[in-house]
C-alpha cells in the first residue's frame, strides 16, 4: 500500500482524528484529506464526522483496504475480485523486484494444485500467496512454510475451530475426537512432493513444500505440492476414503527462487476453506463456517500474516510451535517416499521439517513423501 494510505489507514484505525491533524500526518492539504476518505467510503468503509474527528464506524467484511486497516504488521496488500493464480501474481511481483507482499483474490478461475490437478476456489475462501525475501540459505526455506501452517491454525483456533496440523502442513480438524480410539484413516493423497526444478501451479489452495533439505534448487524454482482442501483435490474418478480421521481445513504452496546459497525469493500460498458452506465442500474437507460459524475474512488473514511474521522473525520457534500443533506425531504412518514406503509411528520432525518415523529397522528420517495416518486395520498391509 502507499505510504499515505498507510498511514490515512492507521490514523484513522487509532481513533477520532480530525482533518487538519489527518492534513498533518500525510503531508497533504484538507481537500486532499477529504478526497482519501471519501475514497475508503467508496471502498465500503463507514467513515463519519465526529466532534472529535473522523471515526470509522463501519469496515467492509473483506477486500483490500480491509486487510490493511488495523493490520499490525508491515505487508502490502494486493487484492484482486477475481485472479487466475495468487501464486501466478507473486511471481510476477518477485521478477518484478517487489518483497513483502501479499496477493489475495476474492476467488480463483485457474487454481491448480498437486499434480497440476484443477481446484475449486470460490468466493468465501481465502486464496492468498505471500512474497518475501528472507536471508537466508534454501534449506531454511521448509520453515517458512512450517510457520504459515503453525499461523492459519492459531488463526483458526482462535476462530473457535479445533485445529491441528498433518505432516508437514495441511490444517486438519482431527476426528479423534469423535473417535475415543484415536484411529485415522488412510489420507490416500500427498503429504508433501518434492517436484525439482519446475514450478507448480498454486491455486491458492492446499499445496506445501517440501520440508527436506532438498526443497531448493540451484538457480531455478523450487516447489513442492500437498493435498489441499479445495473441492476438486481428488478428481472425480479417483477412490476417496469414506472415514480419513480428519477434516481438511487447509494446505499450503511454497514456491522458491534462489541459488545454492541464499534464497532470490519465496512464496508462501495457503488456501483456507474459510466462510465456505458445507454442502458446497467435498466429502473429507471443512471449513471454518462448517466448524465454529462465520468468520470476519479480514481479520482471519490479519491475524494468520501477523502470526506469520511473529515466527517469520524467529525461526528457532517453529518447530517446536509446529510439534505443539501436530496431529502427526505420536500416529501410525505410512509414508510414501521416492526410494520406497517407510511404515511406521511418527516421532518428531527435525530441522528443517524432516519427519523421523520410528520402524522396525529403526529411526527412518522423510523429508518428503506421500503420508497416511493409519487405521489399526491398514497397518503391516
Amino acid at each position: 500500500m502507499s505510504d499515505t494510505r498507510r498511514a490515512l489507514l492507521d490514523a484513522l484505525a487509532a481513533g477520532p482524528v480530525s482533518g487538519p491533524d489527518l492534513a498533518d500526518r500525510l503531508g497533504v492539504s484538507r481537500a486532499a484529506v477529504w478526497k482519501h476518505v471519501e475514497a475508503l467510503r467508496d471502498e465500503g468503509f463507514g467513515v463519519e464526522s465526529a466532534d472529535g474527528g473522523y471515526v470509522v464506524t463501519d469496515v467492509p467484511e473483506y477486500g483490500g483496504p480491509a486487510i490493511e486497516y488495523g493490520l499490525g504488521v508491515d505487508y502490502d496488500v494486493e487484492f484482486h475480485e477475481t485472479l487466475d493464480s495468487s501464486n501466478d501474481r507473486a511471481r510476477e511481483l518477485a521478477a518484478e523486484g517487489a518483497s513483502d507482499v501479499v496477493v489475495v483474490a476474492r476467488e480463483q478461475t485457474a487454481s491448480r494444485g498437486r499434480k497440476r490437478r484443477e481446484w475449486s476456489a470460490p468466493d468465501g475462501g481465502v486464496w492468498m500467496s505471500l512474497l518475501v525475501r528472507p536471508d537466508e540459505p534454501p534449506a531454511y526455506a521448509p520453515l517458512y512454510t512450517l510457520a504459515m501452517a503453525v499461523a492459519v491454525c492459531d488463526a483458526a483456533r482462535e476462530a473457535g475451530v479445533d485445529a491441528s496440523i498433518k505432516w508437514p502442513n495441511d490444517v486438519i480438524v482431527s476426528e479423534a475426537n469423535d473417535n475415543p480410539s484415536g484411529a485415522s484413516a488412510s489420507d490416500g493423497v500427498s503429504a508433501s512432493e518434492a517436484s525439482g526444478g519446475s514450478p507448480a501451479h498454486a491455486g491458492g489452495v492446499a499445496t506445501s513444500e517440501a520440508s527436506g533439505s532438498s526443497s531448493a534448487n540451484a538457480d531455478g524454482i523450487s516447489a513442492s505440492e500437498a493435498s489441499g482442501s479445495s473441492k476438486s483435490d481428488t478428481p472425480a474418478d479417483a477412490d476417496t476414503p469414506a472415514d480419513r480421521g480428519y477434516r481438511k481445513l487447509c494446505g499450503i504452496l511454497t514456491e522458491m527462487e534462489g541459488e545454492a546459497d541464499r534464497v532470490s525469493w519465496l512464496i508462501i500460498g495457503p488456501g483456507i476453506n474459510v466462510n465456505l458452506d458445507p454442502a458446497d465442500l467435498p466429502e473429507g474437507a471443512t471449513s471454518v463456517a462448517a466448524e465454529a460459524g462465520p468468520v470476519e475474512r479480514r481479520v482471519f488473514v490479519q491475524r494468520v500474516l501477523e502470526r506469520f511474521d511473529e515466527l517469520r522473525g524467529d525461526l528457532d520457534a517453529v518447530l517446536p510451535a509446529w510439534r505443539e500443533r501436530a496431529d502427526t506425531l505420536g500416529r501410525r504412518v505410512r509414508v510414501h517416499t521416492a526410494s520406497g514406503v517407510i511404515e511406521g509411528e511418527a516421532v518428531d520432525i527435525e530441522h528443517p521439517g524432516t519427519l523421523v518415523v520410528r520402524t522396525g529397522e529403526g529411526e527412518k528420517r522423510v523429508h518428503a513423501g506421500d503420508c497416511e495416518h493409519l487405521r489399526p486395520a491398514d497397518v503391516g498391509r
